[in-house]
């Protein structure tokens, strides 16, 4: 009887979403776009985790009751909002809603210049949270006005980066990895050979950190008018610990719930007290204002190419790189005579030396411009990538650098042997036939070989950066080791050319194919979301396998994360040296 109910359940739901997306294709297909009402107000709830770009939403496309199945937002359309609505005559100023937003100083920044930018037109922008983390508060500190309720809370007491160390776990498992590097800060390994930091993994960490909140406390003071030694004392000492604290230090402009925020914004528009606020969404501004940029009929392209995630050898995923993909991807692109630009928007931590080798190789091939535009991260791997290009642009707050390679093996014989009792056995035709097998340690002879390998190609990579950067291999050398770098620091060290962001880098693309504004851009590779699965997600379907572990681990989610990513870090990497979790 069970079986039966669920078969009818579902057997209803399934006509129900039948019949809505049948109703949302004569939507569409009826060509009839909602137009948007004069006097609105943009609203941005960006309690969210920030991505490169979404994927299509078929059903954001019909504004139908449906949340954010994945809950992100595109960095790429949350600033194509913003922009459009810094000239649209009916978006009278936008309201920021966030307590804690996910995602990359980085991203942040370049959020935080769009809405800089919005306000340069006279128009507002309000900024209210139950409580602020210290990204949030980055955003919000733009705002004219910053609403916080009186028992509402504001984090401003630095920054913090904690790392996992897994060592004690493998020895009770008696589990060995074995290790090769170069670079002593090239550190990705010690989370599985040492319990606490090494010396210059720490000390380029409190560089690197140093580095960022020197950027963070910078921007905060000057659009709250407060001297930054003053700001930095503040969040040294942690003096703002409640609402009124961060009234006094001027951090906000007030105490008060979103019903007063929603008055302010009555008297901005000219309405009256109990008058219905028109805010537009996010989503529904997306659809209202997307199918004007179609209207495009350059001959002319810039290709935006996305490298987003590690970097993997093959096709990779929705969530990596593929050597093989991107580098056809690249390779279209550099082939096509309709596009004159590249840009490659790179947010990677790195990953396989060899499919990095195979997506560099089509970069340096590329005879036309190609600009390299650093998101979040684009460390080791992520940097390989880049670094052949013409320009390479970043962030202040981007993390780059990490020129380094190691190898990581892991032999677990007596784990097998003698934590849950298998053995093994084999013929081969070679002594070095089954070379970095789990089942045996490695021998003296073979730790050479690896070594040489990694040497080999430590000696590449730096050689191809030196070339890339126009300087000299024992320069290069001084500032590669492993090391990862801040963008500031990136910049004086040359190992990137400019501070900007996506939009800076396509317009340096257009100046150096000499297109003026006569151009179109192009994102790629395209992405699309398969109906079926978009249904599932909305229908509250976890099909994302770690919104599922997210909702059922919590706090203990990025430590099964990262003992799942332990796979992918076997072989030959360039890769950043941690995930860098900054809070």
């Amino acid at each position: 009887m069970k079986q039966f109910f669920k078969i009818v359940f579902g057997t209803v739901i399934g006509i129900f979403l039948f019949l809505i997306i049948c109703f949302g294709l004569i939507l569409l297909a009826s060509g009839k776009k909602e137009e948007l009402k004069e006097n609105s107000v943009l609203k941005l709830e960006l309690n969210k985790r920030i991505v490169e770009r979404e994927t299509d939403n078929f059903f954001s496309q019909l504004n139908l009751p449906f949340g954010d199945a994945e809950g992100s937002i595109g960095l790429l359309e949350l600033k194509k909002a913003i922009k459009n609505a810094k000239s649209d005559s009916n978006i009278k100023g936008i309201v920021i809603k966030t307590s804690s937003v996910e995602a990359g100083y980085a991203s942040l920044e370049e959020i935080r210049k769009a809405l800089l930018d919005f306000k340069s037109t006279g128009k507002f922008v309000i900024a209210y949270g139950d409580s602020y983390s210290e990204g949030a508060y980055f955003l919000a500190s733009v705002a004219d006005k910053i609403y916080l309720p009186e028992e509402g809370g504001l984090e401003l007491n630095g920054l913090d980066v904690e790392i996992m160390f897994f060592k004690k776990l493998l020895d009770k498992l008696e589990i060995q990895p074995e290790l090769f590097k170069v670079g002593e800060y090239k550190s990705a390994s010690e989370p599985f050979i040492r319990e606490n930091m090494s010396d210059e993994n720490r000390k380029q960490l409190t560089e690197l950190l140093d580095s960022f909140y020197k950027v963070y406390i910078s921007n905060v003071a000057k659009s709250r008018k407060i001297e930054e030694a003053k700001l930095k004392e503040i969040s040294d000492s942690m003096k703002v610990r409640k609402a009124q604290d961060a009234l006094q230090y001027k951090l906000i402009t007030d105490i008060g719930y979103f019903s007063d925020a929603e008055d302010f914004i009555r008297k901005k528009l000219l309405i009256q007290s109990k008058e219905k606020i028109n805010y537009v969404g996010y989503n529904h501004y997306l659809s209202v204002f997307s199918e004007e940029e179609g209207e495009n009929t350059s001959a002319n392209k810039i290709a935006v190419i996305y490298a987003n995630g590690s970097i993997e050898d093959g096709q990779g995923t929705d969530n990596t790189i593929g050597g093989e993909s991107l580098a056809k991807e690249i390779r279209k692109a550099r082939e096509d005579d309709d596009v004159k630009a590249i840009v490659l928007r790179v947010n990677s931590p790195g990953g396989s030396a060899l499919a990095s080798d195979i997506i560099w190789n089509e970069v340096q091939l590329c005879k036309k411009p190609i600009i390299a535009s650093m998101g979040d991260m684009a460390a080791s791997g992520g940097y390989y990538i880049s670094m052949a290009c013409d320009t390479i642009l970043a962030e202040p707050s981007t993390i780059t650098g990490s020129i380094g390679v190691f190898g990581l093996f892991f032999q677990g014989q007596k784990f097998l042997n003698e934590k849950i009792g298998i053995t093994s056995d084999r013929v081969k035709t070679g002594e070095y036939s089954d070379i970095g097998s789990f089942t045996r340690p490695v021998s003296s002879s073979e730790r050479q070989i690896i070594q040489s390998e990694v040497d080999r190609i430590y000696e590449s990579f730096t050689q191809k950066a030196a070339k890339g950067r126009n300087i000299s291999v024992d320069k290069l050398k001084e500032v590669a080791k492993g090391r990862v770098w801040s963008g500031t620091q990136a910049k004086e060290i040359k190992l990137v050319d400019m501070f900007g962001g996506l939009d800076d880098a396509v317009n340096i693309a257009s100046e150096k194919a000499k297109l003026g504004k006569d151009y179109k851009v192009v994102y790629l590779p395209e992405i699309k979301t398969a109906l079926l699965k978009e249904v599932l997600l909305q229908m509250g379907g976890d099909e994302d396998e770690s919104a599922l572990l997210k909702s059922e681990f919590g706090s203990l989610y990025p430590y099964l994360k990262k003992l799942k990513e332990v796979k992918s870090y076997e072989g030959i990497q360039a890769r950043l040296p941690y995930e860098i979790q900054i809070k």
